[in-house]
């Protein structure tokens, strides 16, 4: 099932995907039989988490109930958000990303040394060793927390901040709760997701790399914009393929990058198991997998500037495109 949220005058309304149509989803609630209360519908309807929250068999009903009813038509409604996080945790499940984007940093700020690099993979077969994730991404799922409010809808502009002059994307799986979790353990973890979505992680490449090295993380590399995609695929949906779906980068309409979500360390039950050790986590609360490999500029080698357009895509869930502009500067 495939879920989004729109604007209905000054509150929200959730719709349900019928191929290339959106079924409001009250009137689908409203058409279940055995009828629901309108307690619970009013409250299915407006919020997307509590709608992936509902009993499987209530949503089942509604997305066949959905099928047999017209398209909306007409009605002055506008795409948003398809949920507002309470909290964003970044992880790095990719070994292959963050080698190379490694390598892409050695490239931009180390361009003397980058021949060596090429020369010792090329003879050894094997990364240059400094390029390879700390030792404590071997032991367990790491995560940065990101800035929940700052997140960008399909369509939206992205202003480059004034300080930034390397504006990279990240393509990443997002994975929103739908259930608590405290001290889960992986299976628990799991059951626990409510839906999936695309996830674009705009990082400041020459703010991080000093960012970084001071041993706090990424702080205004990160923070100022993320982006995601209008639609939520429901975990059914997902879950029992998420580690064999294709992604794509296109920079103004080029694909410049192809890859899948193969290939992750931990899974997405046990990256969550370890951010429930003793902290309670919440409906809402999203996370994302961590760049895929070769899913941004810094690997491909082409960053984005103003006036670009950037689409980055997941089948089964979606698309999110955004245009790139450069913030204005302050009138003296």
């Amino acid at each position: 099932m495939k879920l989004r949220r729109v604007r209905d005058g000054a509150a929200f309304a959730v719709e349900i995907a019928t191929g290339d149509a959106w079924v409001d989803a009250g009137r689908a609630l409203r058409s279940v039989r055995p009828a629901l209360s309108e307690v619970d519908i009013a409250l299915w309807s407006a919020d997307t988490i509590a709608f992936l929250g509902a009993p499987d068999d209530v949503r089942a009903r509604a997305e066949e109930a959905a099928r047999r009813l017209a398209p909306d038509a007409g009605a002055a409604r506008s795409a948003a958000l398809p949920f507002a996080p309470l909290s964003f945790r970044d992880f790095m499940l990719y070994e292959e990303h963050a080698i190379g984007a490694a390598r892409g940093f050695v490239r931009m700020t180390m361009p003397a040394l980058s021949p060596i690099v090429r020369g010792y993979e090329r003879v050894l077969g094997a990364p240059f060793p400094f390029l390879k994730p700390h030792r404590l991404w071997y032991r367990q799922p790491i995560y940065y927390m990101g800035n929940h409010l700052a997140f960008a809808g399909d369509g939206e502009e992205i202003a480059i901040p004034r300080y930034v002059k390397a504006l990279d994307y990240e393509l990443e799986l997002g994975f929103v709760l739908k259930s608590e979790l405290f001290n889960a353990d992986p299976e628990e973890a799991e059951a626990a997701i409510g839906g999936f979505v695309v996830v674009n992680d705009f990082s400041a490449r020459d703010v991080q790399r000093e960012e970084m090295g001071s041993g706090f993380g990424p702080q205004k590399s990160k923070h100022f914009r993320n982006g995601t995609s209008a639609v939520v695929a429901s975990a059914d949906e997902i879950l029992p393929r998420w580690q064999s779906l294709r992604g794509t980068v296109r920079i103004n309409g080029t694909r410049v990058a192809e890859t899948s979500t193969a290939g992750a360390r931990w899974s997405l039950g046990e990256a969550l198991a370890h951010a429930s050790r003793s902290e309670r986590l919440y409906p809402g609360e999203l996370f994302a997998t961590g760049t895929l490999p070769g899913g941004s500029g810094i690997e491909a080698g082409r960053l984005l500037d103003a006036g670009d357009e950037i689409e980055i895509a997941i089948e089964g869930i979606g698309s999110i495109r955004n245009s790139i502009s450069r913030e204005a500067q302050e009138r003296s």
